[in-house]
Formats: C-alpha cells, structure tokens, sequence
C-alpha cells in the first residue's frame, strides 16, 4: 500500500497570488504612490512592496487590510476580475455555472481591447492624468473630445 506524495510548490505563487499582486501595483500606480511610500504606510520595506506585486511573497489578510485602507479601496478590489480557473474573467462574476452580463453594462467587445489593457501603464497614466483635472465638466468636455477623435480615426 503505497501512498503517493506529492511534489510540495513551497514558494510557488498560484494565480490568486498573481492576480492580487497585480492589483496592489495597479492600484498604488493609479493613485502615482511609490512604493516607499506605500511600504513606509504599512510598515514593510518597499523590497517587500516589490515581493507582493511581483506575487515572490503572498500577502497575509491582515497585511491585505492595511493596503485596503491605504489605498482606499475595499478587500474586494484585489480579488476583482478573478476566475476560479485561474484566468481573467470577462464576464461578471457571480452564482451562475453560465457566463452572464453584469445588469446596466455594456458587454465589452473582446476584438476591440487587449485582455490585460487595465494592466498597462498606458491606461494608468491615462486615467491618473484624466483624474488630475479638478473640474468635474472639464473632464467631461476632454472624454467628450477624445470619444470624437476615436470615432473620427477608426
């Protein structure tokens, strides 16, 4: 009667890990915080900031809640957009065995956007830049223009 044992994947991170470690750095460079300063907030050194975005370290529940109130978001965010099998999801999450839209959304087309496109610096600095303009309808008039411009190129 053999048991067969297997192979422990002690220091392997696994896609949850990935996932909130890139959210934490998605969310820090949204909000343009180094990562001193958000290490110097919970009380890490910024290597260990590196460790958890690049997912070399998982990020204990109680270290997870201090990001959370640092970065002003629920718990929640850093599980956002995680699918059970490892991959992004597309659709909205929720109780169905089927994929199903999320009420009051538009589906996004997944021919028109690159499936990491809310990972890339491009789309942070985009939205950090939009968010630094301080008037509400001045915004509006620039997402307004930049709608046009797309409809006008394509």
């Amino acid at each position: 009667m053999s048991v067969e044992k297997k192979k422990k994947t002690k220091g392997l991170p696994d896609f949850v890990d990935k996932h909130v470690g890139k959210q934490l750095k998605n969310r820090r460079s949204l909000l343009g915080i180094s990562q001193e300063k958000l290490a110097d907030a919970v009380g890490v050194t910024f290597q260990q900031v590196q460790k958890y975005e690049r997912s070399a370290n998982r990020i204990s529940a109680s270290r997870l809640y201090n990001f959370s109130k640092v970065l002003e978001v629920s718990i929640d965010y850093f599980y956002d957009g995680l699918d059970l099998s490892g991959k992004k999801s597309t659709a909205a999450s929720g109780m169905s065995d089927n994929a199903q839209e999320d009420f009051g959304s538009a589906p996004v087309k997944s021919d028109t956007l690159p499936e990491d496109v809310m990972n890339k610096k491009e789309t942070l600095d985009l939205v950090r830049t939009y968010y630094s303009v301080n008037d509400q309808k001045k915004r509006k008039e620039m997402l307004k223009f930049l709608k046009t411009m797309a409809k006008n190129i394509s």
